[in-house]
């Protein structure tokens, strides 16, 4: 499924494309390639979270990594990451009306996880998709967050975030747009 996903979704970038070659031949060389316990490297999910108008995102401040990021977890196991990447933001956010913006794959990153205690480092093959959420609905911090938050797509410099979430928030603009033609019968 995963692989059929792959095809169907188009990268952003060269750099992307590079991101996608490198989780298709992961997953194609890895049988254990949704395992946390595979060490090397295995396949998280996230979930790019943001309002109908495009105008904010739910960012969390990861409580191992002390950065703005956004909500996701291990597959462990599990290859249907649209699941993943639902349960993720519903037990990270509290959020229980989250839609897809998409039926596509949103974004992908491959980057290295900081070694913690015993774990050594290792590569998180990041497979992300875009919801849409309601800023009015109540957050829920847990354990993995020290704080969650909307934020202005205009103040996101603000957060010193990475290439990868800046990526995301660059194809929004174009993410809502197609969503307003496609309600307009434009597209």
């Amino acid at each position: 499924m995963l692989l059929a996903d792959l095809d169907r979704s188009v990268p952003a970038d060269e750099r992307e494309r590079g991101f996608y070659d490198q989780l298709r031949a992961f997953v194609i060389t890895e049988p254990g390639c949704f395992e946390r316990t595979t060490l090397a490297g295995h396949i998280t999910a996230s979930a790019w979270i943001v309002d109908r108008t495009g105008s904010l995102a739910l960012l969390a401040l990861h409580r191992k990594l002390g950065r703005w990021l956004q909500l996701g977890g291990h597959a462990d196991g599990d290859g249907d990451l649209r699941r993943v990447s639902t349960r993720e933001a519903n037990e990270e956010s509290g959020l229980t009306r989250l839609s897809f913006a998409s039926d596509l794959i949103y974004d992908v990153d491959v980057h290295e996880f900081p070694a913690r205690g015993e774990e050594p480092a290792h590569l998180h093959y990041d497979v992300r998709f875009a919801f849409f959420g309601d800023p009015s609905e109540p957050l829920v911090i847990n354990e993995e967050s020290r704080d969650l938050r909307w934020i202005k797509m205009t103040r996101l410099s603000d957060f010193a975030l990475d290439e990868s979430i800046m990526r995301m928030v660059r194809k929004t603009d174009a993410m809502i747009a197609e969503g307003r033609s496609a309600v307009c019968g434009n597209g």
